[in-house]
């Protein structure tokens, strides 16, 4: 999935790793993305995550799990357990493993009690049980819920240790990272390190690799890693030193011209609302294939509704007739899967709802064909999508074969959607 070079960096001698706590982890149901997260987090401060784990709520598992995390590793961060039930282990694994005892902690246990004073109710007292903590650490407040966190230096017999505790809830363990956790441990890092994010759809990552191999050796003393999430490919480039940071982004943006989506945090579809408003554009969206995936990708990022202005998920021929205001004959001549077919749905969803952009899919996502799409012009075939763009100068559609499941085929048919309408506004609107 990813190619990493390696560089010299501070603090290789640190020896770091992640804790993720909790038995719904260790089935399908659920992933650890903490650690993904902290690695991300501990980058910034110029720290290399060097391994994870996950762990089941077993306390005799979870004990073993920490006694050999504290023979190699100087920070350890565990994440889950916290919690006020019978399965949330993970502060009394600690302090049993370590030899410390728990003691209350006022602050959290007020804390506790104002949470639910706030929501009209009364804390049970197994909620109480949130407020200990080993003697010896700190209690990190949590703005969002009831666990406190914990931080402890120098744990019994373990001079050069400090161990992060922090609720297994992303929302509730990342403010508590920012707000106490990375102020503590940024004096662990001997040197600021910067990170630059260049975020680059419509290209593979194989090919990339071969395009900017050269640029990564022009510039040898950052740190560079390629990745592949579902909806682009991003490079994380990592240094000392913002002058080189700067060089490399300047090679990169000649290099790669208009498949370099943006630089910086956010995702292709925020990049492409923050395109729109700064230009004063509108979107209005004619979904068949992806049954709304596209829209709802757009709506959730904050703010959407200064530029994406609605649409219609047009699934059926009628739905296409009556929403999206294609002609009944228009349908039997051309199909519900065609060129022409998305291309009169993205010009008139543009027409009927005003928009500077109107972007249509057509498609089918499978796992079969679909013969109702044929007609004379259409095609049914598995993975076939023509995604069209109508606009002030004109429409224009193309056609892409998407392999994999249902949902692959709709989540990359909503990719290329976001990605030919990037691509369309610069072309329109060239800096």
């Amino acid at each position: 999935m990813f190619e990493k070079i390696e560089v010299l960096l501070p603090n290789k001698s640190m020896h770091i790793e992640t804790i993720a706590v909790g038995s719904e982890l260790l089935n399908a149901g659920r992933v650890d993305t903490n650690s993904v997260w902290i690695a991300g987090r501990l980058a910034d401060l110029g720290l290399d995550l060097n391994l994870k784990t996950c762990v089941g709520d077993d306390a005799s598992t979870l004990k073993a799990c920490i006694a050999s995390a504290l023979t190699r590793s100087e920070l350890i961060i565990a994440t889950g357990g916290l919690g006020p039930t019978f399965d949330d282990l993970t502060k009394e694994a600690f302090a049993e493993t370590l030899g410390a005892p728990m003691i209350e902690d006022s602050q959290a246990r007020s804390d506790i009690d104002s949470f639910f004073q706030a929501r009209g109710r009364k804390a049970t007292e197994n909620n109480y049980k949130q407020a200990l903590i080993p003697q010896g650490a700190i209690a990190i407040r949590n703005p969002l819920g009831t666990a406190p966190g914990v931080y402890w230096e120098k744990p019994p017999n373990h001079p050069d240790c400090t161990i992060v505790m922090l609720p297994g809830v992303p929302k509730e363990m990342m403010v508590m990272w920012e707000s106490d956790v990375h102020p503590r441990l940024s004096k662990l890092s001997k040197s600021s390190i910067k990170t630059a994010r260049l975020v680059v759809c419509g290209v593979g990552e194989s090919v990339l690799d071969e395009r900017t191999g050269p640029i990564r050796q022009r510039h040898p003393r950052l740190g560079w890693t390629i990745l592949a999430p579902r909806s682009h490919v991003e490079f994380l480039v990592r240094g000392e030193s913002s002058q080189w940071l700067d060089a490399a982004i300047s090679d990169m943006k000649a290099e790669l011209g208009d498949d370099l989506a943006f630089v910086g945090d956010g995702t292709p579809e925020s990049a492409l609302l923050s395109a729109l408003v700064a230009r004063g554009d509108t979107v209005a969206l004619a979904e068949s294939a992806t049954g709304g995936v596209l829209s709802s990708r757009l709506a959730a990022v904050p703010g959407a509704s200064r530029a994406y202005i609605g649409g219609a998920i047009a699934y059926t021929p009628k739905a296409k007739i009556e929403l999206a205001g294609l002609d009944k004959g228009f349908i039997e001549l051309h199909g519900t899967v065609s060129e022409a077919t998305s291309i009169e749905m993205a010009i008139r969803i543009r027409e009927r709802l005003g928009a500077t952009w109107g972007l249509a899919i057509t498609g089918n996502a499978g796992p079969t064909a679909d013969k109702n799409a044929l007609g004379k012009g259409g095609n049914g075939q598995v993975g076939r999508c023509f995604i069209a763009v109508a606009g002030p100068d004109g429409a224009e559609c193309n056609v892409f074969d998407i392999h994999g499941d249902r949902g692959d085929v709709q989540f990359r048919a909503a990719n290329w959607a976001i990605d030919m309408l990037r691509r369309r506004i610069i072309a329109a609107n060239p800096s």
